[in-house]
């Protein structure tokens, strides 16, 4: 009988196991789901701030032909 009770035993322990495994697949699993709305965020703010960028770069860029010419002309 103690071979009976030591399979039990082990079947116990592997129970108890899976349940933690199960439970730290399940935070693991939220925690990447809240990495990738975070992530997809960054991005979306990242796109932004490449085009707000551009627009700056356009704005700051000067043409020579466009301004006015020096006063002691």
């Amino acid at each position: 009988m103690p071979i009976a009770a030591t399979l039990e035993e082990r079947l116990t322990e592997l129970e108890v196991r899976f349940a933690f495994l199960e439970e730290t697949v399940a935070v693991l699993n939220a925690t990447v789901a809240a990495h990738d709305r975070v992530l997809g965020d960054m991005r979306e703010e990242f796109r932004r701030l490449r085009s707000e960028l551009g627009v700056v770069r356009s704005s700051l860029s000067h043409d020579p032909a466009t301004e006015p010419p020096p006063p002691h002309y």
